[in-house]
């Protein structure tokens, strides 16, 4: 998946997180530290892409 589209899928778990732990009452209930992890996870994936992103501009300065 490309940046955006983690950027998009991110923004989708976001809204759920915080509609299941409004509903729920809780930020320790199971499905919200799933859809946190699940959240965690996408945030890596982006990160290393802009790494990435980042290492190849500096090499080629």
């Amino acid at each position: 998946m490309d940046k955006l589209g983690l950027y998009l899928e991110l923004q989708k778990l976001r809204r759920k997180l915080h509609e299941i732990a409004e509903a729920r009452g809780s930020l320790t209930d199971p499905e919200v530290i799933a859809i946190s992890e699940a959240a965690d996870k996408l945030i890596l994936a982006i990160q290393r892409i802009q790494k990435n992103e980042q290492g190849v501009r500096h090499h080629n300065e």
